[in-house]
């Protein structure tokens, strides 16, 4: 199988199995698009989609977005971790002054206050984790046009994950093309809207 992929790798990096010894021979003339940029004309590119996304000016600013937010709800989550602990211990020490039947009302009041808070903790958690997936959609909705072009400029008909290819040239690779052509086009993402 790993023999079967080292002619096809070599083709779609431009070497001829057999040739690849051998000086280098001049291209005959087509009538192909010029890469833009410097950038290969290939019919498979490939691109890192989490480095498009967090080098992108777009996803960078999400990024710091996200991270003020979250450790805005970390901060939160401390202060009421503190609070409930002032308020358990106090509890506690008033178990010995009570009847163990008005101790059960208030120790249960409380372990319900407990369990409402981690809830509401918790889906302020998902729903910053929902606000990053909508983002990124944005950003992948912003991307296709960009994208898009690229494979035209590169003459490609498909852009693969990097990731996801067994083995490919690093010429194939075009994300850091990409970024620019996205910096250029969507720069970080905000509109008046935002």
């Amino acid at each position: 199988m790993r023999r079967a992929l080292i002619p096809l790798v070599m083709m779609l990096a431009g070497v001829t199995p057999g040739l690849a010894q051998q000086a280098p021979v001049a291209e005959p003339q087509t009538n192909t698009p010029a890469p833009a940029r410097g950038g290969v004309i290939s019919p498979v590119l490939t691109i890192d989609s989490e480095r498009l996304f967090h080098d992108s000016a777009f996803g960078q600013r999400v990024t710091r977005e996200i991270e003020v937010e979250s450790e805005q709800l970390a901060t939160e989550n401390r202060e009421i971790e503190a609070a409930l602990e002032a308020e358990e211990r106090d509890l506690t020490e008033k178990r010995s002054q009570m009847k163990p039947a008005q101790f059960r009302l208030l120790a249960d009041a409380f372990d319900e206050k407990v369990q409402r808070t981690r809830a509401e903790q918790a889906a302020k958690n998902r729903a910053l984790s929902e606000a990053l997936d909508l983002k990124r959609e944005r950003f992948l909705s912003a991307a296709a046009p960009v994208l898009e072009q690229l494979m035209r400029n590169s003459d490609a008909a498909v852009i693969l994950e990097r990731r996801r290819v067994f083995v490919s040239s690093s010429v194939i690779e075009v994300t850091d093309e990409a970024i620019a052509l996205l910096d250029e086009a969507i720069g970080t993402g905000l509109t008046d809207a935002d």
